[in-house]
């Protein structure tokens, strides 16, 4: 049996409430050692040309390789998927803000902000539902916009006790003070028989 609640304490108000910004700081740190380093090596050449010394080897052989090289070349055509898609790949992490697993909190105060690990408000939703009587076993998934609840029960009707934990887990939910609470799915089925 399924159902689907509401998301529970929607009428609270306050200032806007957005999700947390990762720091992303392996990527970045990666990308500024390869510009120093690519930048370096690219201005030690340029000043040893200006000092009439000859270009380097690699400078050298690039230029030719570049100016003699079709268009639809394969490893020209290789470089430039490479450099689409780390480029892409750098805009999404610009413009999106990760920590998925870090659920924003209502924020009481302007200059307050909380968040809670989806983990931890799943493991505080299981041991809600399993003070439930009937409830043999409970297994959460907790998302940012759904709660899915599956439990067991082995004694009591199947309706009153997805019941009982639809009014406690909802509960729940708006306990945890979750900026944006989450749709509520509850499954209760009987434990498998054995043999």
């Amino acid at each position: 049996m399924e159902k689907d609640t509401p998301a529970p304490g929607g009428d609270h108000h306050g200032p806007p409430v957005r999700r947390f910004w990762s720091v992303r700081r392996i990527p970045a740190a990666v990308l500024a050692a390869v510009l120093l380093g690519g930048a370096g090596l690219l201005l030690y050449d340029v000043a040893a040309v200006r000092a009439e010394r000859s270009a380097m080897a690699w400078r050298r052989s690039l230029a030719d390789d570049l100016a003699t090289r079709p268009l639809d070349d394969t490893w020209v055509i290789t470089g430039a998927a490479v450099a689409v898609a780390l480029g892409a790949w750098l805009l999404v992490l610009a413009l999106t803000p990760g920590l998925r697993a870090i659920l924003p909190m209502r924020r009481e105060h302007t200059d307050l902000r909380a968040g809670l690990d989806r983990e931890a408000a799943a493991l505080a939703l299981r041991d809600r539902a399993m003070e439930v009587s009937g409830v043999r076993s409970v297994r959460v998934r907790m998302g940012r916009a759904k709660v899915g609840v599956r439990a067991v029960s082995h004694f009591r009707e199947l309706d009153e006790v997805r019941a009982d934990l639809e009014t406690v887990l909802t509960g729940g939910i708006d306990e945890l003070g979750l900026a944006h609470p989450p749709a509520l799915t509850v499954r209760v089925a009987r434990p498998p028989r054995k043999g």
